[in-house]
C-alpha cells in the first residue's frame, strides 16, 4: 500500500484534496478491500480542541471510513461516478486508544473493508453494509460499520424536487443563520467550528439546541449539496452530547473523546428549515442518547459513548460500544 499521494478527490467525493484521507485501494477477495490512509498531525476541523492534543480524533477515522464506501462501490462494484449516496446507519467503536496517540510523523493506517451484505431492488445492487477495520502501526484502533445506498442522479433530482416542494421549499437552500454556543462550552478553540446554538434544558431533564453551522465551512460543507450532511449531524450530536454530560456530572470536561457510536438515519434535513437536536437526560455510566428532529419528525438518532482524554491512555476500548439503535430509514 502506498501513501505518497492521495486517491482522486472526486473517487471519495471530496473537492479539496486537503480533506482526502484515503492514498491507496486493493482488492484483496470478492468481498475485502484494503485502503491505506494518511492522517495529518494537525487539522483545521479534528484537531480543534481546547485539550492538549493527546489523541487523534475517532471521527477523524470514521471519515476514512465513509470516504472508503465510496472507493468500494466505486472501484470494486462499477457505480458510476456522479450517483448519489445516502448514510442509513453507522456504528463504530474505539478498540486501542493508545494506537489514537499521533507521532512527529503524519500517521499512517490500513483500512480494511469487507462487503456483509449487498442490498437489491429490482434495478439492480443498490447499497452495501461494510465492515471496517482500522489498524493503525499494527494495532487495531477502530472497528465501525456503515450501511449505504446509492441512486442515479436523475432519480436524486425527481425525489429532492418532490420533498422540498411538498414543504414549499424551492431554489437553493440557504442555511438558517443564529446565535451559537460558546466554544469553550463544547470544548473547541475556533468559533466556526461550533456548529449547535446555546443550549437549553428542556422539561424532561433533557437539553436542546438547534444546528447553526454556515454552508461555508470547509471541512462539513467541503463541496456544495442540497440537505444537511450526515456527518455534520453527527458532530451537532457530539457537541450537544458533551455539553449534556459536562452539566450532567459525568464527565470532567467537554474536551471527552467519541469512544462508541451507533447512529441512524430516517430522512433528509433541510439546510432552510430549523433543525432541533435533543439529549435525553444524562445518566451516570450510561452513553448519551441524542435525537435530531425537523417540522416535528424524526430526521437522526445517535447514542455516543465518551471517555475523558486525561484517562484515556490505557489500552483498550475505553467504554462499551453503544448498542445498535432500532428502527431503519436513510439519509444522505
Amino acid at each position: 500500500m502506498q501513501f505518497t499521494r492521495t486517491l482522486p478527490r472526486e473517487l471519495v467525493h471530496r473537492a479539496a484534496i486537503a480533506e482526502v484521507f484515503l492514498t491507496d485501494a486493493r482488492r484483496a477477495s470478492e468481498d475485502e478491500v484494503l485502503l491505506a490512509a494518511q492522517f495529518p498531525r494537525l487539522h483545521a476541523f479534528h484537531d480543534d480542541t481546547l485539550a492538549p492534543r493527546t489523541h487523534h480524533d475517532p471521527f477523524m477515522l470514521l471519515e476514512a471510513c465513509r470516504q472508503a464506501i465510496f472507493v468500494v462501490a466505486h472501484r470494486c462494484l462499477g457505480v458510476p461516478l456522479g450517483h448519489k449516496f445516502l448514510l442509513r446507519a453507522i456504528e463504530s467503536e474505539v478498540l486501542d486508544l493508545t494506537a489514537l496517540v499521533p507521532g512527529n510523523t503524519p500517521t499512517e493506517a490500513v483500512v480494511a473493508a469487507r462487503i456483509e451484505e449487498r442490498l437489491r431492488s429490482r434495478s439492480g445492487m443498490t447499497g452495501l453494509r461494510l465492515a471496517l477495520a482500522v489498524t493503525i502501526r499494527g494495532r487495531p484502533a477502530l472497528s465501525a460499520r456503515i450501511d449505504y445506498s446509492w441512486m442515479r442522479p436523475r432519480d436524486w433530482t425527481r425525489l429532492r424536487t418532490a420533498q422540498r416542494g411538498a414543504l414549499g421549499l424551492s431554489g437553493r437552500p440557504v442555511a438558517l443563520r443564529g446565535p451559537r454556543a460558546d466554544a469553550a462550552l463544547v470544548g473547541r478553540r475556533d468559533p466556526a467550528n461550533v456548529v449547535i446554538s446555546p443550549p437549553r434544558a428542556t422539561g424532561d431533564g433533557g437539553s436542546a439546541a438547534r444546528l447553526v453551522a454556515r454552508t461555508t465551512h470547509p471541512t462539513l460543507y467541503d463541496h456544495w449539496v442540497d440537505h444537511v450532511p450526515g456527518m455534520l449531524e453527527l458532530e451537532a450530536c457530539r457537541q450537544l452530547a458533551l455539553t449534556a454530560a459536562v452539566t450532567a456530572g459525568t464527565l470532567r470536561t467537554p474536551t471527552a473523546l467519541p469512544v462508541g457510536l451507533s447512529a441512524r438515519f430516517h430522512r433528509f434535513a433541510e439546510t432552510d428549515l430549523p433543525l432541533v437536536c435533543g439529549t435525553a437526560p444524562v445518566l451516570p455510566g450510561a452513553d448519551v442518547e441524542c435525537a435530531l428532529h425537523q417540522l416535528g419528525a424524526p430526521v437522526a438518532e445517535a447514542r455516543i459513548g465518551f471517555a475523558d482524554r486525561d484517562t484515556a491512555g490505557l489500552a483498550g476500548a475505553a467504554g462499551a460500544a453503544p448498542g445498535r439503535l432500532p428502527g431503519a430509514g436513510g439519509r444522505p
